[in-house]
């Protein structure tokens, strides 16, 4: 999979497919996209290979208080990608992708705060605020994420 920014500057490829797919839900993803959710492929970010310039971390302040990064385009200023608490999971924005029609949320989050209009799929798991990981995750994405936690943290 291939994506980018709005103005091409920002250009990247996934080394794989995605650990696990949210469509979240939170007040902060509706203010920062100014939608009613976002949808975020989570992958390790050493998966993620840059092709042209390299976004511009912003810390962006979160309603509890604490900070997440947001990469951004330096020109046309689109978010391509975060990092929450885990700097070695990126989460992909789903709509910089140059094929976005095929992505699916694994799990719907903070639906706690869901805009009332959005009606969520009967067959997709959907939680209040977070889900466990060690449920929700297959075995192959549990094991590629410790992985990527080891060379992070070694």
């Amino acid at each position: 999979m291939t994506g980018g920014c709005s103005c091409g500057a920002v250009r990247y490829r996934l080394g794989s497919e995605p650990l696990v797919v949210h469509c979240c839900h939170c007040l902060n993803c509706q203010r920062q996209t100014g939608g009613a959710f976002v949808v975020n492929l989570l992958i390790e970010a050493d998966r993620v290979d840059l092709l042209e310039e390299e976004p511009e971390p912003v810390d962006v302040p979160r309603d509890d208080g604490s900070t997440q990064r947001v990469y951004r385009c330096r020109t046309c200023r689109v978010a391509v990608f975060s990092e929450y608490t885990f700097p070695w999971i990126w989460f992909v924005r789903a709509g910089t992708l140059d094929e976005p029609r095929g992505i699916e949320p694994d799990v719907h989050i903070f639906t706690k705060s869901k805009v009332d209009w959005v009606q969520l799929p009967a067959d997709k798991p959907a939680v209040d605020v977070f889900y466990d990981i060690q449920e929700l995750w297959s075995a192959e994405s549990l094991e590629r994420a410790r992985i990527a936690r080891e060379r992070a943290t070694s």
